[in-house]
Formats: C-alpha cells, sequence, structure tokens
C-alpha cells in the first residue's frame, strides 16, 4: 500500500470517527475573485466554462463603489468584484495580485459562532458577524484571514431565500451558454512561502480545527529540476479540503516560486471542480477555448494498466480517449481518480483550474505527480521563468 493511501486512510478514519469539530462547516457557499473588469470576466466563466448568469450587484442596485456578477454551476457559485473609482482598497489587491482569489466563503450553520470560535483561536478579524437583510430575509456574515490576504468568509444564510445575498439582484441575461458538466468544488490548493507551510497547517488545526490527513514532501514531488512541499487540510465532515504548498530546494525554479513571484505573496494556486464524465467536460471545454496543460509522454499511458492494477476491470473510460484529451489517471486503494490541469486563466502565472473525477478514489493524484511537474516545467521554460 503506498504511503499516500495510507494517509489517506488513516487520516479520512481519524477525521470522521473522532475529531472535535467545533466549527462545523456545511460546503463551500462561494468564492470571490477580485478583477479588473468582472463584466468580461463573467463573460469569460459563461463562455469558457458554462457558468449560467445568477446575480448582480452595481450602480443600480445602490453600489456606488463595486461592481460583482455572480456566474453558478451546479453547487459551485463565483463572485466577479471590480472597484468603480480609484478610491476603492479592492484596486490594492488587484495591482499587486492581479486577477485572484480574495474570498473562499463556507457555508454555516451559525456564523456568529464560527467567528467567536476561530478568533477566540487566535484568526484575525476580516469582518464582524454582520447582518444583511432585504425582502427576501436575511444572511449574517463573518470573515477572518487565512494566508496572505485570502479570507475566509462565514455565510449563515437558513433565513434567506432570495437568489444570492442581500444587496444583489437576480441577473437577467440572454446568454447562457450551456454547462459543461461542473458539479461542485472539490478542493483548493494555497500556495504559501519558504518555511511556511507547517505554520498554516497549524494554524488550520488550532484555529479551524482541521485535520492533516495527507502530506508530500519533496522526495516525492520532485523532478529534475524543481521541487516542492504539500499537506492537505480536512474539516471534520470532508466536505472543505485545502491543500498547503510551499516550495522546495532543487536546482531551478518551482511552479511554487514562480506562483509567489508573480502573485507576490500567498494566495490561491488553483481549484479543482468536480465531474461526473470528465471525457465529455473536457472535450466541451477545449472546443470552447480553454487551454490544458500539454499532455503527457507516451510511457505514461503505456503504464496505465499496470499503475491501476486491480481496478483496471472497473475502469469505464478507454485509454485512448484519455490520451487524445490530455487526462490523467491515478489510483490509491479506494478506486481511481481523473484528472487534468488548466494554464492559467490569466495573464500572470497564477491561478488554474482542475478539472477531476472520483471514481472511489480519495487520494490527490500522486502517481501523477511527476507527469504533471514536468508539464508545468514545460511552460515554465517557455516563460523564460524556470
Amino acid at each position: 500500500m503506498s504511503k499516500e493511501i495510507k494517509s489517506v486512510n488513516y487520516g479520512l478514519e481519524k477525521i470522521f470517527e473522532g475529531a472535535q469539530d467545533f466549527l462545523p462547516l456545511l460546503g463551500t457557499d462561494y468564492v470571490e475573485f477580485y478583477v479588473g473588469n468582472a463584466k468580461q470576466s463573467a463573460y469569460f466563466y459563461k463562455t469558457a466554462f458554462g457558468f449560467q448568469s445568477l446575480a448582480y450587484k452595481g450602480l443600480e442596485t445602490g453600489s456606488k463603489d463595486s461592481v460583482s456578477y455572480v456566474v453558478v454551476q451546479d453547487k459551485i457559485r463565483l463572485v466577479l468584484t471590480t472597484p468603480l473609482n480609484s478610491k476603492s482598497p479592492i484596486n490594492n489587491h488587484i495591482v499587486k495580485h492581479g486577477d485572484g482569489v480574495k474570498i473562499i466563503a463556507l457555508w454555516v450553520e451559525d456564523a456568529r459562532k464560527s467567528y467567536k470560535e476561530t478568533i477566540s483561536r487566535g484568526a484575525k478579524s476580516y469582518m464582524e458577524p454582520t447582518v444583511e437583510t432585504d425582502e427576501h430575509g436575511e444572511v449574517v456574515r463573518a470573515g477572518i484571514y487565512t494566508y496572505g490576504e485570502t479570507v475566509h468568509m462565514f455565510v449563515e444564510r437558513k433565513n434567506y431565500n432570495g437568489e444570492f445575498l442581500p444587496g444583489f439582484k437576480k441577473w437577467e441575461s440572454d446568454y447562457n451558454p450551456t454547462p459543461v458538466g461542473l458539479k461542485y468544488i472539490d478542493h483548493m490548493v494555497g500556495n504559501v512561502g519558504w518555511n511556511q507551510m507547517n505554520v498554516w497547517v497549524k494554524w488550520y488545526e488550532d484555529v479551524m480545527g482541521f485535520e492533516n490527513f495527507l502530506s508530500f514532501d519533496d522526495k516525492q514531488i520532485h523532478t529534475e529540476y524543481s521541487a516542492l512541499m504539500s499537506k492537505v487540510m480536512s474539516n471534520g465532515n470532508g466536505r472543505i479540503k485545502f491543500p498547503i504548498n510551499e516550495p522546495a530546494k532543487a536546482a531551478k525554479r518551482s511552479q511554487i516560486e514562480e506562483y509567489l513571484d508573480f502573485y507576490e505573496g500567498p494566495g490561491v494556486q488553483h481549484i479543482a471542480v468536480a465531474t461526473d464524465d470528465i471525457i465529455g467536460t473536457v472535450s466541451q471545454l477545449k472546443a470552447r477555448g480553454v487551454e490544458f496543460l500539454p499532455p503527457p509522454p507516451q510511457a505514461y499511458y503505456d503504464q496505465i494498466p499496470n499503475r491501476l492494477g486491480e481496478h483496471k476491470k472497473m475502469m469505464k473510460e478507454s485509454i485512448d480517449d484519455l490520451q487524445k484529451l490530455s487526462i490523467m489517471i491515478d489510483a490509491d486503494e479506494e478506486g481511481y481518480l481523473l484528472q487534468i490541469f488548466t494554464k492559467p486563466v490569466e495573464d500572470r502565472p497564477t491561478l488554474f483550474f482542475e478539472i477531476i473525477q472520483r471514481m472511489g478514489a480519495r487520494g490527490f493524484g500522486a502517481g501523477n505527480f511527476k507527469a504533471l511537474f514536468e508539464s508545468i516545467e514545460r511552460e515554465q521554460a517557455k516563460r523564460g521563468t524556470l
């Protein structure tokens, strides 16, 4: 049994059988990006990724300093926010980081209690509990800072039946491209600086009651040129998973170093979104112009039957179909998973997306790390940042 499998199984048993869950999280409520042009970003996510119009906040709704477009696909809600004047503090975030994730909103039953519990354990406040109301009811929100300038917002919406949040109106649009099969956020990965991974692992353990159920070091995650270290944090019910990466010493500059240089600090590296049909989803995404990392070499696909072992007989997809789309596959004791990674979705080589389909596997594709990072390095070499 691999180290990843042992760690996953032990970690999940520990989480589900006895972790103290003083911060029950019901799921990811939304992810808010600060972007240079929210209207154009919303058009991109609708056109390229198949999101639908949901809600809008701007001058027409009484918002004088910022505008936000909310797009949705199944359980995934993205909020694209842009400042409306030079005095907005949102500008500082965009100037420093470029387009990127500012808020990871977590759906909770009690936002006040979530805030009190985390602040009492050392969290830095971003927003005290605030009640927002309109004709559809009320929402309570409160926020804390995590790594860098990233925020966890606790959202309590049990007394609200509006489209999204008070202050937003339904966004009516004649343009709603068909969805591509994205279902929910599987996990979100944060990049932190040198020797900071364990600092933030401890923060998630102490402040939010998470468990470290999976770890990788630079002996597992390396190529000829670069390396990194990673630990996966999960909340008590396993619905929220946050891998945390830091650079490791190697011959050349790793993807984590490149991210930290161009994002100018810690932040969200990628968002993994789940699908039930990765071949159909990726086919549609490619047809819509989404760019993915270069494919692994032929030898990678030749070795798939051996790597899958007993799971080969349950595999529904053909290796030829996976190879045509550059989709990678890995297995653990529970089953297998399929995954593929986009190129960065903005000009800075920072944020990207992962498309993942789990067929029982609970891991993160450890068997794909070498092929994945070599593919990323080829892109870094083109940019002159390796």
